[in-house]
């Protein structure tokens, strides 16, 4: 196996970086002094395109994210108000209390497969998800992969954002009732409170976001923890309010074929919730101390975590089902029934933690690095952060909350599109390669280059998302062919796999070179 030197970049040439306070000062002459002394260290040429502090790899030493912090992820991801929603969902189809946990069950062995897949890729190669997808779809097609999960993602910080705003105004009102009057005029669709609401979380979450990943890893340390008690004790309070004993199933309990086919259809769901993360869960395993820590973060985030979660969900669905025979959409429809004035603003306050937790690690982080990634001379984790959030505002993202052709056409169709690329990436990485990556080469313009291709796009990866996008697409959104829209993410992404893996370049030569020759302190 091809090594370069364990020596690593001194990632502060001239003032441009101050590395011991975590941040980056990124003018042109900065990146450019970085590329020239990775460029020394490497003995390549580094291009300062493709290059800078927040997209180099990390170094191995030094590493923070331990197999807790990614459990903390899975803490806070599992337990968001959507993923609520949805499960709570399998019950008012018809599922009963086993069934809804085989759904999830089934959904979490092959997400713990998954998610173990794509975290070892950060892990061996220190790059976040921009870097990572150029190995595919080259040095400049990689900009095609990161836009798509990053355009996805920064609608939905948005969309996340003003659900978050609309908890926060139900806890302002609970405890200054005057404040309602606030709250019934409409500026570009909100309210004056809801404006001062959805405007304090947007600053708080940028906020923690210009402190970089490093910080997004200690909030998550601290929400996690919040989060599982918070929804614990709702569970256990909505048991007592039912008298100790709940409502296993509802009214129109499924039997036979059809309940089988919505459990693995809820099973397959389940992953496709997470086919975004699926993909850019190096932007988090890059800094992780090893494959071992992914691994067990992964086992008690997902599997276990997630069997506790669909606990919590039986118990407030049938609970609440039993005392008024009404099914809940979320858990913030029982929050607001909470009698005590006190209980129910900590109740609030934890669905607050919640959901910014959910939002930094799932719908922040992509758009960061997929705007650093598009000029990286410019731009670096906190600027970028600064214009996501920005474009996460101007696109009043309640407005297209509130229309479902948005959500369905334009953001359900972006969706469809991820599995193909997560069938391409992982094919292209384990089934071609097996795990061999020349890291210098991803920051490499060389003509010669692995990751060159054609002017810097693989046109073989292009080509095989085209018929798994259509496919995707056409299962999404033709009535016909409803039956098969649940597992449409799986469909999607094994044959964009097939497909690239038949047409594929097996001349090519696979080099493992590692990365540590340019690498940066793990700061965040």
């Amino acid at each position: 196996m091809q090594t370069t030197p364990l020596t690593g970049v001194d990632p502060t040439p001239g003032p441009a970086v101050d590395i011991d306070q975590g941040k980056a000062a990124h003018p042109s002459m900065g990146v450019d002094a970085l590329c020239d002394a990775a460029s020394a260290a490497s003995g390549r040429t580094i291009s300062p395109t493709l290059y800078n502090i927040d997209l180099a790899p990390t170094k191995r030493e030094g590493r923070r994210w331990t197999s807790y912090s990614i459990f903390t992820l899975w803490a806070n991801d599992v337990h968001s108000l959507g993923n609520y929603a949805f499960a709570i969902g399998l019950f008012a189809l018809g599922l009963g209390g086993w069934q809804i946990l085989l759904a999830l069950g089934v959904g979490a062995i092959l997400l713990f497969a998954l998610l173990s897949l794509s975290g070892f890729m950060g892990v061996k190669t220190g790059v976040p998800f921009p870097v990572m997808s150029r190995i595919s779809f080259g040095i400049r097609g990689a900009q095609i992969a990161s836009l798509l999960r990053g355009a996805v993602a920064v609608a939905w910080f948005g969309i996340q954002t003003y659900l978050a705003s609309v908890v926060l105004r139900v806890m302002l009102v609970a405890m200054v009732p005057s404040l309602r009057e606030l709250d019934t005029n409409s500026i570009l669709g909100l309210s004056t409170l809801g404006w001062a609401s959805f405007v304090f979380l947007w600053i708080i979450q940028l906020v923690i976001v210009s402190f970089g990943m490093e910080m997004i890893r200690k909030y998550e340390a601290f929400a996690g923890p919040i989060i599982l008690v918070t929804m614990a004790a709702i569970a256990v309070w909505i048991f007592v309010e039912a008298g100790g004993s709940i409502a296993w199933a509802g009214d129109n309990a499924l039997e036979g074929a059809e309940m089988w086919r919505t459990i693995f259809a809820g099973g397959a769901l389940w992953v496709a919730i997470y086919g975004t993360f699926v993909l850019n869960f190096c932007d988090f395993t890059r800094s992780a101390v090893s494959k071992q820590a992914v691994v067990r973060g992964n086992f008690w985030g997902i599997p276990i975590n997630m069997l506790l979660f669909g606990a919590i969900v039986v118990v407030m669905a049938g609970g609440q089902f039993k005392i008024n025979g009404t099914v809940i959409q979320s858990p913030s429809d029982i929050v607001q029934t909470i009698p005590n004035t006190l209980f129910l603003v900590l109740a609030c306050l934890a669905l607050l933690v919640l959901t910014i937790a959910v939002n930094l690690m799932a719908n922040f982080v992509a758009p960061v690095y997929a705007l650093t990634n598009l000029f990286p001379k410019h731009l670096n984790f906190r600027k970028a952060a600064w214009v996501s959030g920005t474009i996460g505002l101007i696109i009043l993202p309640w407005n297209l909350y509130n229309n479902p052709l948005v959500i369905v056409y334009f953001l359900g169709g972006l969706g469809a599109l991820l599995g193909p690329l997560f069938g391409v990436v992982m094919a292209d990485y384990w089934l071609i390669r097996r795990g061999k990556v020349n890291v210098l080469e991803l920051y490499s313009e060389d003509p010669a280059g692995a990751y060159f291709y054609k002017n810097g796009f693989n046109p073989r990866a292009i080509i095989a998302m085209v018929p798994a996008a259509a496919i995707a697409l056409l299962i999404a959104f033709v009535p016909a062919l409803e039956a098969a829209a649940p597992f449409a993410w799986f469909v999607a992404a094994g044959i964009a796999a097939v497909v690239y893996y038949v047409i594929s370049d097996r001349r090519q030569r696979l080099d493992d070179v590692d990365g540590e020759s340019i690498a940066v302190a793990s700061a965040h």
